[in-house]
């Protein structure tokens, strides 16, 4: 439930991307006293719906970048496909860009981002960054570990994307270098995990921060299938996932939304990925927060002052509406009483993400009920738990 304004003065906010995230922050753009304008690969893609205006192009391609620079007075993302270069090279012509080339980096290059984080004495997974399976070091590093590894590619991949789990060493090798063909290869050490948690952060152009309560996540095949609020952790967990919030948050000096994937260990939290933009972790807060993280974040891009994060219902639960093996029903959906329904207007396919429902109570079980109820309504076949 987003905060509504009384005065502002309307802000252009140019979004790179026009994809479901995009979308929700067209919905939440009237509410902070801001208009978008969106650069969208295709007239049809979702956000096209919701936002005010639209510049057809390609994320990479620097004259559609131009022509978006042009019509907007800040430029902002819904996803980590961009060029940093091209960024930079707008910031230097003072084009204002949030989060800044230098902030999106840390999500853009996840071995940059994992040094980065190691070197500040953060908490990270055994790591390794190579160019081929041929560098002396991975032998190396592969003998240290108990398992086969994670690997990840550097650059190009996000929500699961470019993230591999080779069966055994062999398959690690054969894998590294199909990855190393387009970049550096982020190698890791596979944790045995307790849970998985997010912390969503938002920090605005004063530095001042602001934080989400924490969450549970849950991920199937590499998507994330439900979000409950709050997580399922002890109250110790949850400050020392904040106090982590607050210190990337300034290290990155993001503005706008930070978003931080966490594994649950024996021996504490450690980071997973970090994600500059709206995130699948917060979409319960639309209906479920004071404020939403897309008010908030088009808030702190555009420099106005922060949103209450504080939660409006003791629990939450959010779940992915996934396309199943038959075309979706958005009104079976629907008719489940308490189920609030998110379409991003996308076209049906198996397997793809959809849209999500939200459900809020004051018993935590009803709220996880309702929303895996609509969601199986809707065809959604991912796996509950």
């Amino acid at each position: 439930m987003t905060d509504h304004l009384a005065e502002v003065d309307v802000t252009r906010v140019g979004v790179v991307g026009a994809g479901q995230l995009a979308y929700m922050m067209g919905e939440a753009s009237s509410s902070v006293g801001v208009s978008i304008t969106v650069l969208a690969a295709a007239p049809d893609d979702p956000a096209v719906a919701t936002c005010d205006h639209a510049v057809i192009g390609d994320a990479h391609d620097i004259d559609a970048i131009e022509r978006l620079s042009n019509e907007v007075d800040v430029i902002t993302f819904d996803h980590e496909l961009v060029n940093l270069d091209q960024l930079s090279r707008l910031e230097k012509r003072g084009v204002i860009v949030r989060p800044s080339a230098l902030s999106l980096r840390f999500a853009v290059d996840k071995a940059f981002q994992r040094r980065a984080l190691n070197d500040a004495g953060l908490p990270v997974p055994r790591f390794l960054v190579a160019d081929s399976s041929s560098d002396p070091n991975v032998k190396e590093f592969l003998d240290t570990l108990d398992g086969p590894p994670v690997l990840k590619a550097s650059r190009g991949g996000y929500d699961g994307r470019g993230v591999l789990f080779p069966a055994d060493r062999s398959e690690a090798v054969t894998m590294i270098d199909e990855l190393s063909a387009t970049g550096e290869v982020l190698i890791e050490e596979r944790l045995p995990l307790l849970s998985e948690v997010a912390q969503l952060v938002v920090r605005g152009t004063d530095g001042l921060i602001e934080l989400y309560p924490l969450v549970s996540t849950v991920q199937s095949n590499g998507m994330c299938v439900e979000v409950r609020m709050p997580a399922d952790v002890s109250a110790q967990l949850r400050d020392a996932a904040a106090a982590l919030g607050e210190t990337i948050a300034t290290l990155i000096e993001v503005v706008g939304i930070l978003a931080i994937e966490l594994f649950v260990t024996t021996d504490g939290l450690v980071i997973n990925e970090v994600a500059l933009r709206p995130h699948n972790s917060g979409h319960w807060s639309i209906e479920g927060a004071v404020t939403s993280q897309f008010a908030n974040h088009l808030r702190a891009v555009s420099g106005q002052p922060l949103g209450d994060t504080s939660p409006t219902q003791t629990f939450a639960v959010m779940v992915n509406l996934v396309g199943g093996e038959e075309p979706s029903s958005l009104d079976a959906a629907r008719s489940v009483p308490g189920a609030f329904v998110h379409d991003y207007a996308k076209s049906w396919r198996p397997g793809r993400k959809l849209g999500h429902v939200t459900a809020l109570s004051d018993d935590a079980q009803l709220a996880h009920v309702t929303a895996w109820k609509s969601a199986r309504a809707y065809g959604t076949k991912t796996q509950e738990t």
